[in-house]
């Protein structure tokens, strides 16, 4: 469950983008319950996961992870400073529009660095 005051910095930081809200407003709908938020946005954009939504997010997650762990991104993601890679996210579409905020805050919840470490060098 994400902290629903961490969804309320986040509609400051993301007030002029338009999807950014819609996928905070869509978290609030859903209690936080992030899961349950990803996969109502999904079926939005045309997307029909046909696995658990326990195990849905992580995966789509898991795909986006080269990006979310690039050296230049990484300290942000730490400290829940996503814009600059919500507008990468954007520039190299790698992910739909309204499923990049869920990702990030999934990825912020799991831990970055964590989350990161299979993309560590040794």
């Amino acid at each position: 469950m994400i902290d629903l005051r961490i969804i309320e910095e986040l509609q400051v930081q993301f007030a002029e983008i338009p999807d950014a809200l819609i996928s905070l407003e869509t978290i609030v709908d859903c209690e936080g319950n992030l899961e349950d938020a990803a996969m109502d946005l999904a079926i939005r954009v045309g997307q029909q996961p046909e696995i658990d939504n326990g195990e849905w997010l992580p995966g789509l997650a898991k795909k986006c992870r080269v990006a979310v762990c690039r050296s230049e991104f990484r300290n942000d993601a730490v400290d829940g400073n996503f814009l600059t890679l919500y507008q990468y996210f954007l520039q190299i579409k790698i992910c739909p529009r309204l499923l990049i905020l869920p990702v990030l805050l999934y990825v912020h919840e799991v831990g970055v660095n964590r989350f990161c470490e299979p993309l560590d060098p040794i």
